[in-house]
């Protein structure tokens, strides 16, 4: 039995013992774990502590952006910038000096065509439409013949020329033989008076057609007893330009009672006319021959024209003046009956330094410039004055000849931004 009891004590014993060393390793284990975090965190704290430094962040490096060639940091808002580098950032520079700011009145206006420039074709003569030689939107050069109308009354007009010429001529011949017969005393006095008499007849007779060829507009030139196609009357234009009408059709009766007058209206829209409506608020700022510039929502295009025209009188129902302006439409860009803008100059300023808005930028709540420097650009707080819509006057921060960047300039910005940022960290 004592065998039994100290055989037991012993296994115990060793049992005992295991279990004391495992212990003993885990402790070691949480010690070894607990010293190598420690040392992390020492080391992130002050890496100058390790023994091995890691190799250099992307931020690290990207932090030498903005530096000086000798590696030293550029100075608060300066950007280096390379020409090649402005030259891809597509920004443009100009030199501030003088300039005009000018205000100018914004009201609507409506095109419409010079009517100095359009000219209706009419019928002069009863007759039958023969030819139609133009149609719409064909161009016409002044003098060409757009039409040719068959014509009792011209064909009894040059009868009437052919006869009266061909009398005429008779006479003028038989009254220069009188008076040569007269004069060497072989006819009677009577019988030369009574030829100069019928050849005076003559003469008028022939005068009076040839007025009524001048009014029917018919050339006389080529016509005589041999002449053919008397009734042929030609239709020519007084203007250069394009047919925006044709008022008759092939073989319509014009010029008689009940029947059409006019075959075509000719436009030269190389100039138009603008119809500006100018309230009596406004009214005493608009003068004739002022400029202007018109506008229109899409057209992508404007124009500078000249105002030609103020009405002494008001509506009455709108109670506004009627203002016309006159734009050039070399390129017919402008249509009749669009709508547009117009922006009438009515006073200019001079100004010692002139900006255009597009090179302010507004940075921590200043207005700023960048002024071009041999290694790229510089930031200038500038002081402002007078403005108008596109340029505005600095009364302080710049000098004049000074270059300064004018498009683009929001790049300079986000540029100097970044550079900002790097400095703060």
């Amino acid at each position: 039995m004592r065998v039994i009891i100290i055989a037991a004590i012993v296994a115990f014993g060793i049992a005992l013992g295991s279990l004391v060393l495992t212990v003993a390793n885990a402790v070691r284990s949480i010690a070894s774990y607990i010293s190598f975090a420690n040392f992390g965190q020492l080391q992130a704290q002050d890496p100058g502590n390790s023994a091995v430094k890691p190799a250099a962040s992307k931020q690290g490096h990207d932090r030498t952006e903005g530096r000086h060639d000798d590696g030293k940091e550029a100075p608060e808002g300066v950007i280096k910038m390379r020409p090649e580098q402005i030259e891809a950032a597509k920004i443009e520079v100009a030199p501030v000096g003088k300039g005009v700011l000018t205000q100018r009145l914004t009201v609507p206006g409506t095109i419409g065509p010079d009517t100095n420039c359009i000219a209706r074709i009419a019928a002069k003569v009863v007759g039958t439409v023969s030819e139609l030689k133009k149609q719409l939107g064909d161009t016409v050069s002044k003098g060409e013949v757009v039409a040719i109308l068959e014509s009792r009354e011209v064909a009894e007009a040059k009868s009437e020329y052919i006869s009266a010429k061909v009398n005429f001529d008779l006479q003028s011949t038989l009254f220069e033989r009188e008076q040569a017969l007269f004069e060497k005393k072989i006819k009677a006095e009577n019988q030369f008076l009574r030829a100069r008499m019928t050849f005076a007849e003559a003469q008028l007779r022939f005068d009076l057609a040839r007025q009524k060829l001048s009014a029917l507009n018919v050339d006389e030139t080529g016509l005589s007893r041999q002449s053919t196609g008397l009734q042929r009357y030609e239709i020519r234009t007084p203007i250069a330009g394009r047919v925006v009408e044709r008022l008759v059709d092939l073989g319509a009766p014009v010029g008689g009672e009940g029947q059409a007058k006019e075959l075509y209206v000719i436009a030269d829209l190389s100039s138009v006319w603008i119809e500006l409506t100018i309230s009596t608020v406004d009214l005493n700022q608009i003068k004739e021959g002022q400029n202007l510039r018109i506008s229109a929502a899409g057209a992508g295009k404007s124009s500078e024209g000249q105002v030609v025209f103020i009405s002494p009188m008001l509506n009455q129902e709108t109670r506004s003046a009627r203002v016309i302006a006159s734009v050039d439409n070399k390129d017919l860009t402008w249509r009749p009956g669009s709508y547009v803008s117009a922006q009438i100059l009515v006073d200019e300023q001079p100004v010692d330094l002139r900006l255009p808005r597009k090179a302010l930028q507004t940075i921590g709540g200043k207005q700023v410039v960048f002024v071009r420097t041999p290694e790229g650009f510089e930031k200038r707080e500038v002081a402002l004055g007078k403005s108008d819509e596109e340029g505005i006057e600095v009364v302080f921060g710049l000098d004049p000849g000074e270059t300064v960047a004018v498009t683009n300039t929001f790049v300079l910005k986000a540029e100097l931004g970044k550079a900002e940022a790097e400095h703060a960290h």
